[in-house]
């Protein structure tokens, strides 16, 4: 292991060698056993940055600061117009219903025939002989 990879991993893992990866521990031990000015001030710094670190409390906002942030920021789309989308939403339904059924009624039920080049419904199958009819007329012009 060389000092660089030793700062490396200190300042990655602190000064535990406990929390190291498994593999660099005995490598990390004899590095710093070995006395390197480089290593000892790598595990000085990670000492220093730990004890930092766990001595650090932190504190909590007050109730009323937190209520006045929420409050602050602005209302959703949603939760702003929430109170009338759902029922507008359902009337947008209904509608499309109504309208879905009063067009697959009308295709349903056959036009009156007021004349002979009247074509049967999409849906009526016995008036097989007028399609016919029809397209036979059009192919003889």
């Amino acid at each position: 292991m060389t000092p660089e990879r030793f700062a490396y991993l200190a300042d990655a893992y602190g000064a535990e060698l406990h929390r190291w990866p498994a593999a660099e521990q005995v490598a990390a031990q004899a590095l710093l056993d070995s006395g390197d000015v480089h290593v000892r001030d790598a595990m000085s710094d990670a000492r220093w940055l730990d004890g930092q670190l766990n001595s650090h409390q932190p504190t909590l906002a007050d109730a009323a600061l937190i209520r006045q942030v929420r409050q602050s920021f602005p209302r959703s789309f949603w939760s702003r117009y929430a109170s009338w989308l759902s029922p507008a939403g359902l009337v947008g339904v209904g509608i499309a219903g109504v309208v879905t059924g009063t067009l697959v009624a009308s295709m349903s039920v056959p036009l009156p025939m007021l004349s002979s080049e009247v074509l049967p419904s999409v849906f009526d199958q016995g008036d097989a002989e007028v399609v016919f009819t029809v397209n036979a007329e059009e192919t003889e012009q």
